[in-house]
Parts: structure tokens; sequence; C-alpha cells
């Protein structure tokens, strides 16, 4: 028999074809990224005008026609109180019932349905009103995240997920900060841990772009500025850097204490068993913490802190340390009872007060050097987000000339905060690491 012919050779795969340019696979996100920021922005400006104005009739309409005084102890506390009630109501009535337990959510968490954002927005803007110790960014970003994932599915459905997450998160911190570095900063934390196609860069870009839209819309309408136009910092001294590595680390310290009492605070309120209820002490408690600390301890904190910039002098050590403190413990409360909200600009306010509490005590110590290491490490320990927190504190002082000494500070901040939990529980009520 003859030997069997060999098999013919199998036929060269066909060859793949060329990636896309990167220009060309770039310009195409231009324009999403840009409606997307810019969108984002107005929807962040809505709510903060539409919480101001219900503010002021909260705070001092209702009290004048009432004879009440504005900032009484005993109108914060039946305010909050009022508020907590408010909020866990309209929890109950809105679909959804404004989204997962804000103790378990972050800055930038998965899209959640569309028909949750009505009443997540509602109950944001009842409690900013209400003076409730929490700020807007992560409803309002929960908020874009949905809508953008949602609208970007359905009309481009071949776009990545994740791209409309992403635009979404940097367009609505690029209008919070009023700057697009501070959303490259945070997304930068999460891109370069992902695989992905492209350099880091290009991945970054189109985020850059509604960062960029985002932050230009608000800086074009509402020109929001987080300069405390504190005494320029002389430069850096031996005894600056040591005073500088201290205050971090008080700072740290002091944030790390919210966080332990964290999941403590959410296991009592969640024994109450009923939002209502629970949400209705957790205002009476705020109530009584704002009685305590004093009215610049109420609200998101924002414009507070640049009421104690104004007057560095005003007040002294204890009152200082008492209200970041009171600050502190009311973005825990308020965090864990059900009050949807996010905790940068809480932790700014304690972070601003207890940087001036080391001024006031060590007078020899710069108000900008003290007040700048103070956010910075109590942010480190909130956020444990290296990069904002560094940039949340620099522009606070807006002086470069500090940055070496910041830079220095996170040392050992972040060896403090580091392995630690985190502000935030997993689905079991535990704290994640």
């Amino acid at each position: 028999m003859a030997p069997a012919s060999p098999a013919p050779p199998a036929p060269p795969p066909a060859p793949s074809p060329p990636p896309a340019a990167p220009t060309r696979r770039l310009l195409p996100l231009v324009l999403p990224a840009l409606v997307v920021g810019v969108v984002c922005a107005l929807i962040l400006l809505g709510v903060s005008l539409l919480a101001e104005r219900l503010q002021d009739v909260l705070w001092e309409t209702l009290p004048d026609a009432l004879g009440v005084g504005r900032y009484s102890s005993l109108w914060m506390v039946a305010m909050l109180t009022a508020t907590g009630l408010a909020v866990g109501l309209a929890l109950r009535a809105v679909p959804g019932r404004g989204g997962p337990d804000p103790a378990t959510t972050g800055l930038v968490d998965a899209p959640m349905r569309p028909g949750v954002v009505p009443g997540l927005l509602l109950v944001t803007v009842l409690a900013l009103a209400g003076g409730v110790s929490l700020g807007p960014e992560n409803p309002i970003t929960a908020a874009n995240v949905a809508l953008a994932f949602w609208l970007g599915r359905r009309f481009a459905p071949g776009a990545p997920g994740e791209l409309w997450v992403a635009l979404a998160a940097a367009g609505t911190i690029g209008a919070l900060f009023g700057t697009p570095i501070a959303a490259a900063l945070i997304l930068s934390e999460t891109l370069a841990s992902q695989p992905g196609p492209g350099a880091f860069w290009d991945r970054l870009f189109a985020p850059l772009a509604a960062g960029a839209a985002g932050a230009l819309t608000m800086s074009l309408i509402a020109e929001p500025s987080f300069d405390l136009s504190l005494p320029a910092y002389s430069g850096p001294h031996w005894g600056d850097l040591l005073a500088a590595l201290l205050i971090a680390s008080a700072g740290a310290l002091l944030g790390l204490l919210a966080v332990y009492a964290f999941p403590v605070a959410h296991r009592v309120f969640a024994a109450l068993r009923h939002p209502v209820l629970a949400l209705t002490a957790g205002g009476l408690v705020l109530g009584l913490l704002g009685a305590l600390g004093g009215h610049l301890t109420l609200f998101k904190g924002l414009d507070e802190v640049k009421v104690l910039a104004g007057d560095p002098d005003g007040w002294s050590a204890a009152e200082f340390a008492g209200m970041a403190v009171v600050k502190a413990a009311a973005l825990t409360v308020a965090a864990t009872c059900g009050f949807r909200g996010g905790r940068i600009f809480p932790a700014v306010f304690a972070g601003v007060a207890l940087g001036f509490c080391a001024h006031a005590l060590v007078d020899a110590v710069p108000p900008s050097l003290a007040v700048s290491c103070a956010v910075l490490g109590i942010l480190l320990a909130v956020t444990r987000q290296g990069w904002v927190s560094l940039f949340t504190a620099a522009v606070l002082v807006s002086d470069a000339s500090v940055l070496p000494l910041l830079c220095a500070a996170t040392l050992p901040a972040w060896l403090l905060v580091t392995g630690r939990p985190q502000m935030q529980l997993d689905g079991d009520g535990k704290p994640l690491r």
C-alpha cells in the first residue's frame, strides 16, 4: 500500500486589522464628554441653588416669622429633627428608596436605576437645606452617573458602560471643585489599577474633557472658590517641618476616630429597624451636636470654613478643637443614620477647625500651614485617597510654597491610615479595608 500523502499545510491566519490610531479613537469622544460634563455641572448647580433657597426659608424666613432665634439651640434641635423626619418620610414614598444604604456607598459606584434619581435628588436637597453635616458630592455623582449610563447605553450602545461612568464622575467632580484637575487625580487612582487598551493618558483623555467642561460651566455661572484667603506662607523652615508632620498626624487620628466610630453608629441606628425612626433620631442627635458646637458646625461646611478663616483669632484653641470634634461626630452620625450625602466637605471643615486650633496653641505655626496639613490628615483617613487629599489641602491656601511640606506631611499620616478600616461598609455592615 502506498504511503498516505502528507496533509497540505494549514493556510496562514488572516491578518488582524490594525488597531485604530489613538487620534481616531479619541476624537469621537470629545463631544459626548463635553455634553456630559456640562449637564453634570448644571444638575449640581440646580440642586445647590434649590437647596440654598430652601435653606433661606428654613433658617431665616421661618424663624423670623415665628420670633425664634435663627440659630438658637431650640431651633437647631427642632429643625434637624424635622429634617430627619422629612427625609425619612420622603424615602418611604419615592421609588427605589433613594438608592442603597449610604453607609455602603463611595464617591463613584456602579450605576443605579434612573428611576431612583428623582427621589435621591429630593432627599439630598432636604438634607442640604436642613443643616445636615454632609456634602452634595456622593448623591450628585451617583445621580449623574445613573443618568449618563442610562442615556449613553440607549443612544450609543456600542460604547463601553465604563466610559459613561467615568465621564459623569469626572464632570461632576470637576464642577464640584471648579477644576478638572480634581477629577483627573481622583480617577487616576482608579484608572491606574485597571487593565485596558491604550496608554494611561489615552484612557484619561475623555474624562479630562468632561471634567474641564463641568469645571468651566460651574466657574462661568457660579464662580466657586476654595481659597480661604489666609496670610501668605513665608516659606519652609525646619520648625515648620515638625509642625506639618505633627498636625497632619493629628488630623489623621481625628479622622480615624470617626472611621472607627462609623460601624458602631451604623449598628445603633440599624437597631431601630425603621428608616423614618432612624433618620428622626439621627436628626435629633445632629441638632444636639449643633447646639453643642454652634451653628457653624451645621451644613456641609464650605461656607462655614470661610467664616472661620475670616476671623482666625475670633475663637480660642479649645473652641476650635470643640468644633473639629463636633463636626467629625456630626459627619459620622449623618452618614450612618440614613441621610444621603458626601463626606469630603464636612471633613474639610473639621480639618480647618483643627488647623486653627494648632495655630491658636502655637502662634508661631503659620495658619496656612496648619490648616492645609490638618485638612490633609483628616481627608487621608476619611477618603483614603492620597491625591484628592493633597489637592484639596493645597487649594485651600492657594500657595505653592506649602507643597513640599504637605508632601512630607503625607508620609506619617499615610502610615497611620493605611491598612485601617475605611469610612464605608460592605453589604454585611462590616468596614471595607
